[in-house]
């Protein structure tokens, strides 16, 4: 197999546990593979700084400096203009924790426990400038807006009141619904 072709992809994984590490190794490592781990999730933005990677997979907790705060940090320094773009996808311990992965700016996350298949697909749609959003029903975008619409007029028939004007729901057609 020729290496020319492949391209190399360097990943940074930011978690203290030692399981994780080994998992996520197994799930995507290869020749063409590389590795950064990060046990301290405040170093990572000086890693990124120092190689810009093709994705980061952060553990919702890391001991110091978790998940969520490490997305923000890297968001926070990209619209500053000191990062560039990088590709986050989450690692998640329960299905709550999705709210805050959306707003932190992740571009993809999954839910603990982890397998293989479950964590190349996300890293490989994250990855590639897409996203995954495991645990987010799938929306079709006209049939919630004549759901939003049937309700506000049922809303609007059995109430006298004055109406606030409805928002639509989240749509995931633009970052994951970030």
């Amino acid at each position: 197999m020729s290496t020319g072709s492949v391209p190399s992809v360097h990943v940074i994984l930011a978690t203290d546990a030692d399981w994780l590490v080994d998992e996520v190794v197994a799930a995507l490592g290869g020749p063409d593979t590389t590795f950064t781990h990060c046990r301290d999730g405040r170093a990572v933005a000086g890693v990124v700084k120092g190689r810009t990677p093709d994705l980061v997979i952060l553990d919702l907790q890391i001991g110091t400096m978790g998940g969520i705060a490490v997305t923000m940090d890297l968001r926070l320094d990209e619209s500053g203009g000191t990062l560039p773009h990088v590709p986050i996808l989450m690692l998640l311990d329960r299905e709550a924790d999705i709210h805050m992965a959306r707003r932190s700016g992740a571009d993809g996350w999954l839910i603990k426990p982890l397998d293989a298949l479950r964590l190349r697909r996300a890293s490989r749609a994250v990855g590639g400038g897409g996203c995954y959003a495991e645990g987010l029903p799938a929306v079709d975008e006209p049939d919630v807006q004549a759901d939003v619409a049937v309700a506000a007029e049922t809303e609007a028939s059995t109430q006298s009141r004055p109406k606030r004007k409805r928002r639509p729901p989240c749509s995931l057609s633009v970052r994951c619904g970030v």
